[in-house]
């Protein structure tokens, strides 16, 4: 398989560190969540490492004063320790702890094409003792065959209040409120013990349906339209808004927050997955080497609804073959220039990034199939409960 060739080998910064003080965005293979620290660090080391351009003077060439000051106390007391980034909590996070003591339930959201992988642990260890729900929604983008199975799964982990839904056309979204009323009502409120109203904190990581729970919920039960915005990518809710009426018998709150991803992957298969389900900004892991993911999970579950939608005739597991299949079916073309002997010829290519962006689209928005990318670990025993 090409993906078996194409592997990323962990996370790795190929932008120059003069790009990263710009603002410009980095190309890097697996970021997820420590990208940020990571480019502190970088920052960080281009002032002190010496010979590197003073970060204060972008223009400076290693000679002005405070450099050459640095260079002089380093030959004398040696170069200091590097120490890896510490990791702080998000703001995000922060704000759902200053929240919790007027909250009664937690409702997790995550998506259906990864019910086993992906969710934040630190959910559970940051959010203390609540009653939880976990919702698997975008159902309809997932192979549900193997749901009895994701059930078992997810019991034998602890997660026994799970409901699948589909946010779109609002499929089993009407049995949230009374499972959310039966854990509060089984549960002890403490200080909210008097209050007759129900204020429920959505959580979960980015992009798998947060804010559009929250307007099915309104939609079903206020008959109402949207309270808080929605997108296709990460990073529409920013902070945690304020209390939104989902219900008035019983009468209900949801509070809308950030999604926040774990601080660490498990593994870079479990962060292309996530990446593929648009947890994670596409040029941050690039289009290409998603795309590539996306092949070998297709040929390997042996889906090949994406033949069909491009006409390419028969499967492949040549990324770049495929991706210029589709850059001439979607005539998506530019053009490059290329040095010759005579001078520079504008040569008309395939092109590669445009079409490795529809290839994720259509299996996004559902049309290559419905796909069950954790199914691999649905054939392992079950985690046994803690």
């Amino acid at each position: 398989m090409v993906w078996a060739r194409a592997k990323p080998q962990g996370m790795g910064c190929t932008a120059p560190i003069s790009q990263l003080r710009k603002g410009q965005k980095p190309q890097v293979r697996v970021a997820m969540a420590s990208l940020m620290a990571a480019t502190a660090e970088l920052g960080h080391l281009s002032r002190t490492v010496p010979g590197r351009r003073c970060s204060w003077r972008l223009a400076c060439t290693g000679r002005c004063r405070s450099c050459r000051g640095r260079d002089s106390m380093w030959q004398a007391r040696g170069p200091p320790a590097w120490r890896p980034p510490a990791w702080h909590p998000p703001r995000g996070l922060k704000k759902m702890q200053s929240s919790l003591k007027l909250v009664d339930c937690i409702i997790e959201v995550h998506d259906a094409r990864i019910p086993l992988s992906g969710r934040n642990p630190l959910f559970q260890e940051t959010l203390g003792l609540k009653p939880h729900l976990l919702i698997l929604n975008k159902m309809d983008l997932a192979d549900m065959k193997e749901q009895q199975k994701i059930i078992q799964h997810l019991e034998g982990e602890g997660l026994k209040n799970v409901i699948f839904t589909n946010c779109v056309k609002d499929e089993n979204i009407k049995q949230i409120i009374p499972k959310v009323t039966e854990l509060v009502g089984s549960s002890y409120r403490y200080h909210r013990g008097e209050n007759l109203e129900y204020c429920i904190m959505v959580i979960g990581v980015p992009n798998v349906g947060k804010s559009s729970l929250i307007n099915s919920l309104r939609r079903q039960h206020l008959r109402k339209g949207k309270a808080t915005r929605v997108g296709g990518e990460p990073g529409i809710t920013r902070a945690v808004m304020s209390r939104i009426q989902v219900c008035e018998r019983p009468l209900m709150f949801l509070l809308d927050t950030p999604g926040v991803l774990a601080p660490r992957i498990q593994s870079v298969e479990t962060g292309l997955k996530l990446a593929l389900c648009g947890t994670v900004l596409d040029h941050l892991v690039g289009e290409e080497t998603l795309a590539d993911y996306l092949l070998y999970t297709l040929n390997k579950r042996q889906l090949l609804g994406y033949v069909q939608h491009y006409g390419l005739g028969e499967a492949c597991d040549d990324i770049a073959s495929v991706l210029k299949r589709v850059a001439v079916k979607l005539r998506k073309t530019q053009k490059v220039k290329v040095l010759t002997g005579t001078g520079d010829v504008n040569v008309v290519q395939p092109n590669y990034p445009a079409a490795a962006r529809d290839f994720l689209r259509a299996f996004r928005s559902g049309v290559l199939g419905p796909v069950m990318l954790d199914r691999d670990l649905l054939q392992g025993p079950p985690a046994a409960e803690p």
